[in-house]
């Protein structure tokens, strides 16, 4: 039996390298590599080793179910491109908008319908807004902000029917699993999500921004300058992304059906399979298998969309197409997946948990989870991703709960925020480099821009999370 020390060489391996290229998957592979080869020091053996990790992990049942949701809950959203469902919706909501506080407004109304993902948030929102520029007076890369706190920060708080929902439940299940914790964790993902506080006080700052806060419009964010030219001579808002391409129809209710189908079914199905268990609403709700209701609503939903759409005459091989073409978008979350789930089953044969139990006792509890969040904030900037950052930490994040004695939807909760923050606030994320393209800013000076408020968040949110642990 070798020493658990070695079991922080695939951290070790991971981190740096994460950081040095600026991408997750790089160092998750090259952690998992390591580890394979401590545990079957050979030519072959470490990669035979590595390759069943990876296989273990994606044959799994629960881990199956997830792909598949994410899979096609993508496709699903790939059809309501194509069908003109996003175009429609921007334009209606654009030409029945008429001053500022009715944009900023409906930015946050919106929410409602289209909390699916981040970047399903800013096809749908950022348009309008980007429409309505002149009208709504501000800066475009406030607005930008504005836009960007209802799509991560609060994405990350809801608990259904969203891209995010399966991974961090999976996220969870994988380190409590590691720690032999008997605990159902869609229950903890649900517990840990009012200690989120990066999320709560990045919104605050956002709706600060949209109500209270009146800014002076600078040359590189004048609305005159935004984007190509129409023929009426203002900007022409169809040319910032191909989901609201003139090339498209216009039919609104391609979104806003499937959308309110997917929605309504989730929580119907939720209940159901709860209330099969266990009478009353609220029980019912606790005891179901919400994974098991949300992939099933969201591949009824895929199906009655799919009929929907033929029968306005849109062709199969289109629309096949464009759910293939959209699934196949989160093939690299796939793969992301696959290695975290390679790497968790790594550490756990190499004794991590052991280590950390038996040398980070003197650790006082009231600095552990501030520590955690501010050292996965500092990750997830570098290597903007928050699924990545997530995939790292809530490991390390989980053991150290266990061995200092602190609460486990405390810890999950800041490990959830630390990845937040980079999706949020670093120039390397998908979101800011989309909100950007989108609004025409240059993502470096956007990102700029986004770091001094993003910063005072976190700090507060550091302080938060040392106050937590004293009540």
């Amino acid at each position: 039996m070798q020493s658990d020390w070695v079991s922080v060489i695939p951290f070790l391996v991971v981190i740096p390298i994460a950081m040095k290229t600026k991408q997750v998957l790089p160092g998750l592979f090259a952690g998992l590599l390591a580890g394979s080869y401590l545990l079957q020091p050979t030519l072959v053996g470490g990669m035979e080793k590595m390759v069943q990790f990876l296989i273990k992990g994606l044959v799994d049942p629960n881990n199956i179910k997830i792909l598949m949701f994410l899979y096609s809950f993508s496709g699903l959203i790939g059809m309501i491109k194509i069908s003109g469902g996003i175009r429609g919706f921007v334009e209606e909501a654009s030409a029945r908008i008429k001053t500022k506080r009715e944009a900023l407004i409906l930015t946050y109304v919106s929410t409602i319908g289209t909390f699916a993902a981040p970047s399903f948030r800013f096809v749908t929102v950022a348009p309008i807004m980007r429409a309505l520029l002149k009208k709504v007076n501000m800066s475009t890369q406030e607005l930008g902000f504005v836009i960007e706190t209802t799509a991560a920060p609060l994405i990350v708080l809801i608990p259904i029917a969203t891209a995010f929902v399966g991974y961090m439940t999976s996220i969870v299940d994988i380190a409590i699993s590691n720690e032999n914790i008997e605990a159902d964790p869609y229950k903890l993902f649900l517990k840990s999500i009012p200690y989120n506080f990066f999320s709560f006080v990045i919104i605050l700052l956002g709706i600060y921004l949209s109500f209270f806060h009146h800014s002076k419009s600078t040359q590189d964010s004048n609305p005159e300058k935004v984007g190509k030219k129409g023929t009426d001579g203002e900007d022409d808002w169809h040319n910032c992304d191909p989901a609201v391409s003139r090339d498209l129809p216009s039919k609104p209710l391609n979104l806003l059906v499937p959308l309110f189908l997917v929605v309504s079914l989730t929580l119907l199905l939720t209940w159901w399979d709860g209330y099969k268990k266990e009478k009353g609403i609220v029980i019912a709700f606790l005891k179901a298998d919400v994974m098991d209701a949300m992939l099933i609503s969201l591949v009824f939903t895929t199906l009655f969309t799919f009929l929907f759409l033929r029968l306005q005459k849109m062709k199969t091989a289109d629309l096949l197409s464009s759910f293939i073409t959209g699934g196949n978008e989160l093939m690299s979350v796939v793969v992301l997946l696959a290695a975290v789930w390679g790497l968790s089953s790594v550490t756990e044969q190499l004794g991590f948990s052991g280590f950390i139990a038996n040398h980070t006792g003197w650790i006082p509890p009231s600095i552990v989870v501030p520590l955690l969040f501010i050292f996965g904030a500092a990750v997830s900037y570098v290597i903007g991703s928050a699924w990545g950052t997530w995939g790292i930490l809530m490991p390390l994040g989980i053991t150290m709960s266990q061995a200092a004695g602190v609460s486990l939807p405390l810890v999950i909760g800041a490990v959830f925020a630390s990845g937040t923050f980079g999706a949020f606030t670093s120039p390397l994320s998908d979101d800011t480099n989309t909100i950007a393209r989108i609004l025409n800013l240059s993502a470096m000076e956007y990102a700029r821009f986004k770091l001094k408020p993003a910063l005072i968040a976190a700090g507060i949110t550091a302080v938060l999370y040392g106050a937590t642990v004293f009540f």
